[in-house]
């Protein structure tokens, strides 16, 4: 009785050490994350995991190795890591964004696209899976299908940049100028200065055959920042295309002086003799 008791203490302290051994890697692992020792933290995490393999707590260990791996620049790693937390925990909404957003790095879309819909289904308002997705789409012209997503987004957040800008793409894209322009119009007024959304303003004009009012944002584009290269050579080709050729000349000029090489204007420069 005595051995069998004795037995049951050693099975216990042992027990106890091992979990301790764990834990105290695991409080190890995370101050050096927090430093950023990264080399260090992946180490402790990996002896964490080799300590205790059937631990509960190892979803959140391989999760954790994950993001160390990735902030290393160890993508595949990474991925393998973050794969092993899923193993365990397959509807951890976090652990698929993070494996989504690293397969969208290595422009793994169809895997992404897996992820971001497994997400949607456990939480259908995630702003996050739901703009990623309507990228997908995009790329993928199912515009009818990203426009849903983009919807969803604007539904929970009227204000959301991204989503705005993709629902304006879309009405380019599908040739709808007029409400492209006017979804612009909208977020210029609240943004005046906002050079990035003339410029975009600009494109949808001279596709819609508005030179005229794609050479005025243009003009404003290079009043508020005038060392802006790109928005000479866009303000060169709107003349270029108005037949304005000594003014788009004098554009492009401006441009390299801006820092553009001339070999890359050259066939523009060509095109204004």
């Amino acid at each position: 009785m005595n051995k069998i008791l004795s037995i049951i203490v050693c099975l216990f302290m042992a027990l106890s050490v091992k979990a301790q051994s764990y834990n105290q890697l695991i409080e190890k692992a995370m101050e050096y994350t927090k430093r950023d020792s990264l080399v260090q933290a992946e180490d402790l995490f990996r002896q964490a995991l080799k300590s205790d393999p059937k631990n509960a707590r190892n979803a959140l260990l391989f999760s954790n190795l994950g993001t160390v791996l990735k902030r290393q620049g160890k993508t595949d790693e990474a991925l393998e890591a973050y794969t092993m937390a899923l193993n365990i925990t397959p509807y951890a909404t976090s652990i698929l964004l993070n494996r989504a957003a690293l397969y969208m790095e290595k422009n793994l879309l169809n895997k992404a696209y897996v992820d971001y819909c497994n997400v949607i289904d456990l939480l259908p308002e995630n702003i996050e899976a739901r703009l990623f997705r309507a990228y997908i789409y995009m790329e993928q012209r199912q515009y009818a299908e990203a426009r849903i997503d983009y919807n969803v987004v604007l539904g929970k957040d009227a204000k959301n940049r991204t989503a705005r800008l993709g629902i304006i793409m879309l009405d380019e894209k599908e040739g709808r100028y007029a409400s492209a322009r006017d979804g612009l119009n909208l977020m210029i007024q609240e943004n005046p200065h906002d050079t990035s959304l003339l410029k975009m303003r600009a494109n949808i004009e001279l596709e819609d055959n508005h030179p005229e009012l794609a050479l005025v944002d243009i003009e404003e584009v290079i009043n508020v920042t005038p060392a802006d290269a790109e928005a000479h050579i866009m303000q060169g080709d709107i003349l270029l295309s108005m037949k304005k050729k000594d003014e788009a000349r004098k554009a492009y000029e401006q441009a390299i002086r801006q820092g553009i090489p001339r070999p890359e204007l050259e066939e523009r420069l060509r095109q204004c003799k």
